[in-house]
């Protein structure tokens, strides 16, 4: 058999591993006195924040790091947790970025689990931190982030702090893209609400393809403007860090997430672009003092299908939103709910209902599906519902140390997500609840999201999660929490006459509590926690 005639063999002048930390070489030489982050006093050019990364690699390396070490990071939205995003992938180490609200037992178990070399520590954290460290089995390098601009005196936990650890490497150390695209590029676990979280490693391919994924299907341009209120723990940050670095980008740090925060930042910087949870929109829509825009503000939100109503009232201040879709393991969103331009016409009532749904496949992305219980597609009727499937280049390479769960996650050569949606007649998706969170009523398969979706379209309601009460009678029935809006009031019957005109009896909440909801640093709502209560 001969050889085929277009085959050749890569050779070093044609193939170049991906990596996303190549956007800040070329981004440097390009743009090196463009503001790259704003982060209250502080204020650095991609040039400086090239030559810091470079500096953070070269320390990295003298105490030997390098190819797959692990780095973990414990850190609020700051210029240091950025610079983590390109000096530690430049050492060759992998970076485990860390959830600011986790409990000191859970970061020990991180710590040990990812066998971290190197932990960084927000000093405005250390409480949690050095409660972890002391109960940690080997040793660990701990450099301190002594940020004088946080809401409290930041507290010291190792040997040297960041500056003076940075200002220690070399300024024009000669750094490696990776030995090959394939190479694990980060290390995230899950939220672990039932046992241990499990880390997902993901790869400099991924990384790459994702950012370049959503400049192309957010359709950013040069020069974006970006608010970072997405927490860079939480898949690395949607990978948005990565992309404003190809585009040499803006981006305006914040520590604290509040309505007065983001709308002071968006008009003192005209902010152009910024990335939250659905109840990010609703504090916002929610705040005593809102503001409308004059210019269009474009925001990416995922982490929870938002509320129609919500997404309508949002777009009234100025904010244009999109829908996105995905998980730790698919490194983000995967799935974008991309508008077209036929639907402009429609009611606003109309719009965002389609704008409610998460959609297709991303360019970086393979596909996605919806299957039953039998591995077939269910009909894009908008009724029948799946399990969420997914395959592209985002997916994880696997769970640390945990190949019987990789295995399972991708049994059927897809990703099994967990999800549970509809597929629509444009072959778009829309997420109807975690299979966890689906609720079963004598039989009927009930929604949580439906019911919470009816509950936001009431005056009073700010926020709403529905879980499953145990029954008697029915096995389960649906119980809403419910957190009021500042200076509006309602009672239970309220509430329940209010479903009564919007859902089928099976489908209405049979119990209603009211207070504050439990949410995490992303903006979910605890349902772990909710379900605790019933």
């Amino acid at each position: 058999m001969t050889q085929d005639k277009y085959q050749f063999t890569p050779t070093a002048a044609n193939h170049v591993a991906l990596s996303p930390v190549s956007f800040i070489k070329r981004t440097a030489l390009m743009y090196p006195d463009h503001d790259a982050l704003i982060y209250g006093t502080r204020r650095y050019s991609w040039g400086e924040v090239y030559t810091r990364c470079r500096r953070l690699a070269s320390a990295l390396g003298k105490h030997g790091i390098g190819r797959g070490d692990t780095v973990a990071i414990l850190a609020a939205n700051t210029p240091e947790m950025i610079e983590a995003h390109f000096a530690v992938p430049m050492s060759g180490a992998v970076l485990n970025t860390i959830n600011t609200r986790l409990d000191s037992e859970t970061i020990r178990y991180i710590l040990e689990h990812g066998e971290a070399k190197v932990f960084i520590v927000d000093g405005a954290l250390a409480p949690n931190a050095r409660d972890a460290l002391a109960a940690l089995d080997h040793d660990i390098l701990v450099i301190d982030i002594l940020d004088e601009q946080g809401d409290q005196p930041p507290s010291a936990l190792g040997d040297t702090d960041y500056e003076a650890f940075v200002q220690a490497g070399d300024p024009n150390a000669d750094w490696q893209m990776p030995n090959s695209e394939l190479d694990a590029i980060s290390l995230n676990y899950t939220s672990g609400t039932s046992g241990r979280p499990k880390g997902v490693v993901s790869t400099h391919r991924g990384a790459y393809l994702t950012a370049t994924g959503v400049i192309s299907d957010w359709g950013l341009p040069r020069h974006p403007k970006y608010l970072y209120t997405v927490p860079l723990f939480h898949c690395n940050g949607w990978c948005h860090a990565w992309a404003m670095a190809a585009l040499a980008g803006t981006m305006i740090c914040t520590r604290a997430i509040t309505p007065a925060g983001i709308f002071a930042a968006i008009d003192q910087y005209k902010i152009s672009h910024f990335g939250g949870a659905p109840i990010i929109l609703g504090m916002l829509l929610n705040a005593p003092e809102k503001v409308k825009f004059d210019h269009k503000i474009e925001v990416m939100t995922a982490g929870a299908p938002p509320p129609a109503a919500v997404l309508q009232g949002i777009e009234d201040l100025g904010f244009n939103v999109t829908q996105v879709y995905g998980l730790t393991e698919t490194f983000g969103h995967t799935v974008m709910s991309s508008w077209n331009s036929n639907w402009d016409a429609l009611e606003p009532n109309q719009k965002s209902s389609l704008k409610a749904r998460q959609g297709a496949a991303m360019v970086h992305a393979d596909g996605v599906r919806v299957l039953d219980d039998l591995g077939e597609d269910v009909p894009a009727d908008g009724v029948s519902m799946g399990q969420i499937f997914l395959r592209g280049n985002s997916i994880m390479a696997g769970y640390l140390k945990n190949p019987d769960a990789t295995a399972d996650a991708f049994a059927n050569g897809w990703f099994a997500s967990g999800d549970l949606a509809v597929m629509h007649e444009n072959g778009y998706i829309e997420v109807k609840d975690r299979l966890k969170d689906i609720i079963i009523s004598g039989g009927e398969n009930i929604s949580s999201v439906e019911i919470e979706g009816v509950l936001h379209r009431h005056a009073a309601v700010a926020f709403a999660a529905v879980v499953a009460k145990p029954d008697e009678k029915w096995g389960e029935v649906p119980c809403a929490f419910i957190e009021l809006k500042e200076n509006k009031s309602a009672d239970a019957e309220e509430i329940i006459t209010f479903c009564r005109r919007h859902l089928a009896g099976f489908k209405r909440p049979k119990h209603i509590v009211f207070g504050e909801l439990p949410k995490t640093a992303t903006g979910k709502i605890q349902k772990y926690e909710l379900r605790k209560r019933v």
